[in-house]
């Protein structure tokens, strides 16, 4: 072995045998599954859980909507394992329910879905009336109306009219389902319902409460509402956690953070003697349209239907963390491999470093993206997202190994586009921080997606476009401060993008100032 390679090993073996630890750390830290109490076993059923029937490629806004009876009965065969009843939001396609529901022995609590649209609304009405007559050993209660005050699609005048129209009707009670400060904003609909059904989603609060005090607020809600309106009975109509998602303050979407609630609100709600119903059976991908990644990770089921662990056994953040850490890997030994020997020690030292946070770096990334794309456009945008960080791997990797042949030809090419590398990162900081900035309610916080960008550039700084560089670095800076204000500082994930953007401001602030020297 020459002396050189001899004098370089030492300090490359050191950094490579770090780097694959910190590698295996990150994924199985991510995955290591977690010991709860069991909420539900083979002999212990829960109350009631939200049903809808839509397959993972369907949507209720689908025209013409066509429900699917074979997975209606599959779902009703796999339910009547875990719940002994069931909560739906609409009738209209769900004739036929009431008979699957009797063949397993469930029982329905069926909704009417009210709209600002007249016709649609009597339409549901009728059905609603039509299948509680029909169906009396079924249908144990309705709910007229979900969450209508709360979206201001009809007055709380309109709402309690319909109330007493299907009250007229049926024998069965009666109830209205909103979010509890909505009943409190409209104290004249509860002398109109039979009981009062509030949704207590301690993640969607105005003021998010982490999961260790999660359970605290919904005892606190609920102890109130029952003191507030008795002898009327209070349901808890939705209760829940999600399991992917964007950080809400100290409310952070996990597996495991869904299973700590749930398995906990069961034990405190069977303590106490409530009447509960969980949102929600099946994770609906279509909701991520509205509401974002979080929206469509509800489910104590995913949308193919398999258990997430949630109610039984243990679980884990990240089940699949074994082909994750294999991928990164994969990516890590790739960069060494065209990489080639290093340039000297310092590079030696540097090189399975750099490999390693951008292997770990676009892992993530892609995990996240897998999440929160929900059309092509997103598809479109993350694969290039993840494109550019392989371009910047391959650029920074090759500057510190020994390039020759194909190598050196496929470096100087590369390195002769760095400068445009490093404004393309800056532009994608510019667009995410300013989505981040004026709409991040339903939006993640991509910040795997340039921390590789920026912490490579502000280390091995490149020159060129300075206007577009000046430019994009007064856009991402100008976002750093209002986003975390929004955010505030118990939001670790937000603090995490702001200190990804304040580090790929000071790699573009490096770059001007190379530039100048160069000039």
């Amino acid at each position: 072995m020459p002396a050189t390679s001899r004098f370089f090993a030492a300090p490359y073996l050191l950094t490579l045998m770090v780097s694959l630890m910190a590698l295996f750390g990150l994924w199985f830290y991510i995955g290591q599954p977690v010991e709860l109490a069991d909420a539900a076993t083979p002999t212990h059923k829960l109350q009631c859980a939200s049903y809808t029937p839509f397959d993972k490629d369907q949507s209720p806004f689908d025209q013409p909507l066509k429900l699917r009876p074979e997975r209606m009965e599959a779902d009703m065969a796999l339910l009547s394992e875990r719940f002994e009843c069931l909560r739906t939001y609409s009738v209209t396609g769900l004739e036929e329910l009431p008979n699957m529901a009797r063949k397993y022995g469930l029982k329905l609590m069926v909704g009417a879905w009210v709209s600002r649209n007249p016709a649609d609304t009597a339409t549901e009405i009728a059905g609603l009336i039509k299948v509680a007559n029909a169906h009396p050993d079924v249908v144990q209660s309705v709910i007229v109306g979900n969450e209508a005050l709360l979206r201001k699609e009809v007055t709380a005048e309109q709402l309690v009219t319909l109330i007493e129209q299907v009250k007229a009707q049926i024998k069965q009670p009666v109830t209205y389902a909103d979010v509890w400060e909505f009943w409190l904003k409209h104290p004249e609909v509860a002398p109109a319902v039979d009981f009062i059904t509030i949704h207590l989603l301690p993640y969607w609060e105005d003021n998010p409460a982490g999961i260790e005090s999660a359970l605290h607020e919904v005892a606190e809600v609920r102890k109130t509402f029952g003191a507030a309106y008795a002898p009327k009975e209070i349901f808890i109509g939705e209760t829940g956690w999600p399991s992917e998602g964007r950080q809400r303050e100290t409310a952070v979407p996990s597996l495991v953070n869904q299973a700590k609630f749930i398995r906990g609100f069961v034990a405190l709600a069977e303590e106490n003697g409530w009447r509960y119903n969980l949102i929600e059976a099946f994770d609906q991908p279509w909701k991520r349209a509205s509401e974002g990644a979080v929206g469509g990770y509800w489910g104590l089921y995913d949308a193919n239907r398999q258990d997430k662990s949630v109610l039984a056994g243990s679980v884990s953040n990240l089940p699949h963390w074994p082909f994750w850490l294999g991928t990164s890997l994969a990516l890590f030994t790739a960069t060494l491999l065209l990489a080639g020997r290093p340039r000297s020690t310092r590079t030696a030292l540097l090189l399975p470093l750099l490999a390693g946070l951008g292997a770990a770096c676009i892992g993530l990334f892609a995990e996240l993206s897998l999440i929160t794309s929900r059309y092509v456009g997103e598809w479109l945008w993350a694969g290039a997202l993840i494109v550019l960080n392989l371009l910047v791997l391959s650029q920074l990797a090759l500057t510190l190994g020994q390039p020759t042949g194909w190598r050196g030809k496929l470096s100087h090419w590369l390195s002769s586009k760095a400068a445009l590398w490093l404004v393309l990162s800056g532009f994608a900081g510019a667009v995410m921080m300013l989505a981040l900035v004026m709409d991040a309610r339903y939006r993640s916080f991509p910040s795997a997606a340039l921390l590789l960008p920026a912490v490579g550039y502000l280390c091995w700084p490149v020159s060129g476009y300075r206007r577009e560089v000046a430019l994009l670095a007064l856009l991402v800076g100008a976002g750093i401060a209002p986003q975390l204000y929004q955010e505030t500082l118990s939001n670790l994930q937000a603090v995490g993008w702001a200190l990804t953007c304040s580090l790929l401001v000071a790699a573009l602030w490096r770059s001007l100032r190379t530039t100048r020297r160069t000039a």
